[in-house]
């Protein structure tokens, strides 16, 4: 009966409390108000650092009320109507009660608590209030109990009525403090430490691992705040927040605890990358990033609402291709928009529900509030200056913190790199200590995802201290990041020259498909992708053997996306007559009609497979149209391309059904020819 919420599945002070339904027996009734007395009651012996009279005074008070139920439940009562129905409400009020304890001993929302005291201490008011009604309806007479617990109960009554539930005067006080802090930074005068710490210490926030998890929660807020399109009124508080914690997690914290936090950003997913191309991303109508991606009957893909909008003014043409449109259905394009959400998860982009996508990166472009803009401010030329001054142990912990404020967050790149973090990093690069040059090139990383980075980077002479970590990192992790890095780099038109003409560049990439990990040989095969996007690149990496290791990936069934990236770098390099040859002479063309047929294949792996068997077939000619021409369920293949796939992808597919069935007419013409009934040779004397 008793309604038990995950704290992921409401947000905080939110009391998504249930009426017991009519029909309730009057004992399962009673059992649930028991465990949910029982349950607040557990929270005596936790330690409140907010609101420390007001939840005390609430759970003495159903503490006695548990006492009054227990003495019912041993009776074996029966219950009245009137009762049940007092009970009711005594329950209901005692879920929100138990949803506001939790809030208030939530791990890593110590902050935001004391900054909503009003609003907590009017909901413990409101819940007491509540229960304060249906005890004064309540037939205590008609209730099998002793005096003394009637006694008890018409007392708790009393109190209900008249508790003075308010804000206790410490909480106020380092609530103000909070504000002024807030207010200096807004005014960029940099606090007074001293003052931080108290409100920290008040907060029972003593370590860097402790702030860490306020900044987690307060993040995950900001987030959920995002999607709730309707609600932005605690945004700037938020921000502010978050950026007065950086701050203090930052310049305040010297102890090495952060060690100790799982760095998630270390292990594959976030330093992996993909062979994606953003623009394919943006709607052909709107020129945005596409929140809910469909595909027309031509093939084209549009975001929702901009496709609606054109065909609810009168409009029956494709917008890109000026084709009819035979059917007006919009079909969601799933596989794209997982594509679309992990490359803004990639690059600070927060895609939000509703159509006010044009926010889309402004909350990470730009500050939440003025707060957060002078506390980013401060805390980056702090670990400037850190970076180029500290010792070892604060040089690495500077590296870290600047690893995990560049993570998603433009606005803090973009400081950062103003502040002058990127010589130093890359100094770091050449340090002999493994933690050290890790977190120096994953931060650097991070900052390669700025355009302004990538520049800061190539003309400080980085790409050969980058390159150094890439052949001779100390640790694996340390060179598949600094392959990610050279992808990012690859990004501008004129440094995918630069790299390629590097002689160990692409080499040390093929070493590290070698022996790397999943993560390493996918970022190494994402940054060989990024450099034949430079045409003059392609015979390097055909010249390095790269191939080879690529056909060995497509043998391995358990590779995942890496299957679909090794075939995007096979696709490109097959444009030429020597790449289709390489790709040819491995005896691949198997392996790549295997994916296309497979149903585990992803859309992108089996659009790729078709490109390469198309350009095979232009580069060299019969003999691979041959064997294509043996497999009596590629058309089938093919057809599903040409029908569910990108309009790219459906000409392509279209390309190679064409040569297909040309060469299965030649062959029966042929064949025809040789069956004809030859005429009867007639020796004439």
């Amino acid at each position: 009966m008793t309604q038990i919420f995950d704290r992921n599945d409401r947000r905080i002070l939110t009391f998504p409390a249930v009426h017991p339904c009519e029909g309730i027996s009057p004992s399962t009734l009673l059992e649930s108000l028991i465990n949910l007395s029982r349950n607040i009651c557990n929270y005596q012996s936790k330690f409140f650092k907010t609101q420390k009279r007001n939840a005390r005074e609430t759970i003495r008070q159903v503490g006695i009320l548990l006492i009054f139920f227990e003495e019912i439940r041993d009776n074996s009562p029966k219950l009245s109507h009137s009762t049940v129905l007092c009970f009711s409400e005594l329950h209901h009020a005692f879920q929100k009660i138990l949803f506001l304890l939790e809030d208030c001993t939530r791990e890593g929302a110590k902050l935001w608590i004391l900054m909503k005291a009003h609003f907590v201490e009017t909901q413990f008011r409101v819940f007491i209030r509540a229960v304060a009604t249906a005890l004064d309806v309540l037939p205590l007479g008609s209730i099998d109990v002793s005096n003394e617990i009637k006694e008890l109960v018409e007392l708790v009554a009393k109190q209900a009525r008249k508790a003075r539930l308010e804000l206790d005067p410490d909480d106020e006080y380092a609530m103000k403090r909070v504000i002024l802090i807030l207010n200096q930074f807004e005014n960029r005068f940099e606090p007074d430490p001293i003052i931080i710490k108290r409100v920290l210490e008040y907060l029972d926030v003593r370590s860097w691992s402790e702030c860490h998890k306020e900044i987690h929660f307060l993040d995950e807020e900001i987030s959920l705040e995002c999607l709730n399109s309707n609600n932005e009124r605690e945004m700037p508080l938020l921000s502010s927040l978050v950026g007065l914690m950086c701050y203090c997690r930052v310049t305040l914290f010297e102890n090495s605890d952060y060690r100790n936090i799982d760095q998630a950003d270390g292990t594959c997913s976030p330093e992996m990358i993909t062979c994606l191309n953003p623009e394919d991303f943006r709607c052909p109508i709107s020129l945005e990033l596409m929140t809910d991606p469909v595909t027309v009957s031509t093939g084209q893909t549009y975001d929702r609402a901009s496709i609606q909008k054109w065909l609810k003014s009168g409009n029956l043409l494709c917008p890109k291709t000026g084709e009819k449109l035979t059917s007006t259905e919009l079909l969601p394009n799933t596989s794209l928009r997982k594509l679309i959400q992990q490359f803004c998860s990639d690059n600070g982009i927060s895609l939000t529900k509703s159509r006010k996508k044009n926010r889309d990166i402004s909350g990470t472009i730009v500050a939440g509030s003025p707060a957060a803009a002078g506390a980013i401010e401060f805390l980056a030329e702090f670990l400037a200056n850190r970076l180029s001054n500290g010792t070892d142990e604060q040089k690495n912990k500077g590296a870290y913190e600047i690893r995990l404020l560049a993570k998603s967050s433009i606005l803090n790149r973009s400081g950062l790199i103003a502040a002058g973090t990127i010589p130093p990093l890359l100094t770091l690069l050449t340090s002999i200590d493994h933690s050290i040059q890790e977190n120096a090139i994953a931060a650097l990383l991070k900052l390669s995802k700025h355009s302004s980075g990538k520049k800061v980077i190539i003309e400080n002479r980085g790409l050969k201290l980058i390159l150094s970590v890439l052949k001779d990192g100390l640790k694996l992790e340390s060179r598949q990041i600094a392959a990610a890095t050279i992808f990012y780099l690859s990004s501008v038109n004129g440094y995918r020259k630069l790299i390629g003409e590097t002689p160990e560049t692409i080499p040390a990439l093929v070493e590290l498909i070698k022996d790397g990990t999943t993560c390493g040989k996918k970022n190494a095969v994402v940054a060989i992708f990024g450099l034949l996007l430079y045409p003059k690149n392609q015979q390097r990496v055909l010249s390095a053997g790269t191939v080879p290791l690529l056909v060995d990936i497509l043998a391995s069934s358990d590779k995942g996306d890496l299957t679909a990236d090794a075939l995007a770098v096979l696709a490109t390099l097959a444009h030429s007559f020597d790449g289709s040859n390489t790709i040819q002479q491995t005896m691949s063309v198997p392996s790549i009609i295997g994916i296309l047929h497979s149903s585990s294949s992803s859309r992108a792996g089996k659009e790729y497979c078709v490109s390469i068997l198309l350009s095979l077939c232009l580069n060299c000619g019969v003999e691979v149209v041959a064997v294509l021409a043996k497999d009596p369920s590629l058309m089938a293949s093919l057809y599903s391309i040409l029908t569910d796939g990108t309009s790219h992808a459906s000409k392509k597919a279209r390309s190679l059904m064409k040569i297909l069935h040309k060469f299965h007419e030649t062959s029966s013409s042929l064949l025809m020819a040789n069956q004809a009934p030859q005429e009867p040779f007639i020796h004439v004397r």
